[in-house]
């Protein structure tokens, strides 16, 4: 969501998904973005449509390589911390921060160490359900069943 506000992403996921087709990057790599800066529907920022497709096409270009998801289980952090209260859990770690460079470097663009963090937390390789969080111990049994790739 890099800089804007959770809700506003949410009340425009569903024209997001349709415009991206599901979020696939080989579609949204080759997207013109001038069509979609005036799409009342989207987020109408060019620097982050342009960052959208950018990433597509970087997120294609990993597949050379191994693929992003292999990238991302690399600051993938298990066990899961145990934090009781939300001030601890933190913004970034110093893996997503290695995790931002090395994405930076494969040509990725809005990838700074917070943005990074909140991704794996919402791919569930990181692991930050406070303990007193009713789906804890389910989140952490999924998380454990996992194959990495």
């Amino acid at each position: 969501q890099a800089g804007l506000s959770w809700l506003t992403v949410l009340r425009k996921r569903e024209a997001l998904r349709e415009v991206f087709a599901g979020f696939d990057a080989d579609v949204v790599a080759e997207l013109d973005i001038g069509p979609l800066l005036t799409d009342c529907r989207l987020i109408r920022s060019r620097a982050k449509l342009t960052a959208c497709v950018t990433n597509a096409r970087a997120t294609v270009a990993l597949r050379a390589h191994g693929g992003l998801p292999a990238l991302l289980w690399q600051a993938a952090e298990l066990p899961s911390a145990a934090y009781a209260v939300w001030s601890d859990v933190p913004a970034s770690t110093p893996a997503s921060a290695t995790l931002a460079k090395t994405l930076k470097r494969a040509g990725f663009t809005f990838v700074g160490p917070t943005t990074v963090y909140s991704l794996l937390q919402a791919c569930g390789l990181v692991g930050d359900h406070l303990t007193s969080c009713p789906v804890r111990d389910e989140a952490e049994a999924l998380r454990a069943a996992v194959r990495r790739p």
